[in-house]
């Protein structure tokens, strides 16, 4: 099993309540967390659903 690399989002407060994101290799799927302990539970996404869902959070805070 590939030891994952979780890092946390550059938006992140004070605390744990925080996204973490992780990816096993380039042009492998993408691994989304919400907690202090990314590895619980997690999202798996493509890299084009990850893209997708990045641009459509970057449209939602230039409206």
């Amino acid at each position: 099993m590939t030891q994952l690399s979780w890092r946390k989002s550059s938006f992140c407060q004070e605390g744990e309540a925080c996204v973490h994101v992780a990816t096993a290799a380039p042009d492998a799927a993408v691994k989304v967390a919400g907690s202090a302990d990314p590895g619980e539970a997690h999202l798996t996404l493509s890299p084009a659903a990850w893209s997708a869902f990045l641009q459509a959070v970057k449209n939602l805070g230039a409206a």
